[in-house]
C-alpha cells in the first residue's frame, strides 16, 4: 500500500507537468475556484452549528456538572480532547458530504477531463462525445451515492469511538484515511471504465489497490493547494496513475 501512495503523490507532479503542456488551467482554476468559495460559506455555518451541537449534548448528558463535582484535573483534560476529538470528526463528516455534492455537480467535467487526459497520453486528438460523458456522469454519480452511503456509516462508526478518551484522540486520523480512500475512489473510477470494468469489478480493482486512492486523496488535505486546485488536479493524477497498471 505504501508504493501505491507514493506513486500516487508522484502522479500530482506528472500531473502539473501534464496541465502545462496543454494548458489545461482554464479546467483546473475555475471549478477549484467555485469549490473553494462553496467549502468556506458553508464550513462557516457548520463550524457554529456543530459547535452548538456538541455544547448542548454537553449540557444534556450532564458532562459538565459531573467533572465539576469530581474536581480532577485529569478527567477534565481527558473530556475537553474528547470535545475536541468529536468536533473534528464532525468536521470530516462535513467534508466528506460537501465533496460528494461538489463530486456530483462537478461530474461532467471529471468525466470530460479524463476522457482528454487519457486521449492526449496516447497522443490523439479528442473527440467530444456528448454520449459517453453523459454515461460517465452517470455511473460516476450513482458511484458517489454508493461510496457516500458507505462513508456515513464509517463515520457514524468513529463518531461514537471519538467518544472513548485516549483510543478517540486517534478518530481524525482515521476519518483522513477513511475520507481519502471513499472520495479518490470515483476520480479512479473513470479510468477502470473506459478499459470496460463493470461497476462492481472496478469497485474490487481499487478496493485491492487501496494505497492509490488515498494517496490521491490525502493531497486534498494540504492547505490551498488541496482546496483550490485538487478537484481537477485529482482527476488528471488518478488518470495518470492508473494508465500504466494491469486493469484487465
Amino acid at each position: 500500500m505504501l508504493k501505491e501512495i507514493i506513486i500516487a503523490f508522484q502522479s500530482y507532479s506528472r500531473a502539473h507537468h501534464f496541465i502545462t503542456k496543454h494548458k489545461l488551467w482554464k479546467w483546473i482554476l475555475i471549478p477549484g475556484i467555485l469549490n473553494t468559495i462553496l467549502f468556506c460559506v458553508g464550513i462557516y455555518f457548520f463550524l457554529d452549528s456543530s459547535d452548538t451541537a456538541v455544547t448542548w449534548l454537553s449540557h444534556f448528558i450532564g458532562v459538565e456538572r459531573w467533572l465539576h463535582h469530581q474536581q480532577s484535573a485529569a478527567l477534565s483534560f481527558l473530556f475537553m480532547m474528547g470535545g475536541i476529538m468529536v468536533r473534528l470528526v464532525l468536521v470530516f463528516f462535513y467534508f466528506s458530504l460537501f465533496k460528494y455534492l461538489f463530486l456530483i455537480i462537478g461530474s461532467p467535467l471529471f468525466a470530460y477531463l479524463s476522457q482528454q487526459t487519457e486521449a492526449l497520453i496516447n497522443g490523439k486528438e479528442y473527440t467530444f462525445q456528448l454520449d459517453l460523458v453523459l454515461h460517465d456522469m452517470r455511473r460516476g454519480i450513482r458511484l458517489a451515492l454508493r461510496n457516500s452511503l458507505w462513508q456515513t456509516v464509517y463515520t457514524v462508526s468513529i463518531l461514537i469511538l471519538s467518544f472513548f478518551p485516549l483510543i478517540g484522540w486517534i478518530t481524525p486520523v482515521i476519518c483522513i484515511f477513511v475520507e481519502s480512500y471513499y472520495y479518490r475512489f470515483s476520480m479512479l473510477d473513470y479510468s477502470c471504465q473506459r478499459h470496460n470494468l463493470t461497476p462492481s469489478a472496478s469497485i474490487s480493482y481499487i478496493a485491492q489497490h487501496k494505497g492509490l486512492a488515498i494517496g490521491n486523496g490525502l493531497v486534498l488535505f494540504i492547505p490551498i493547494f488541496g482546496w483550490v486546485l485538487a478537484p481537477s488536479y485529482a482527476v488528471i493524477a488518478a488518470t495518470i496513475s492508473l494508465y500504466h497498471q494491469n486493469l484487465e
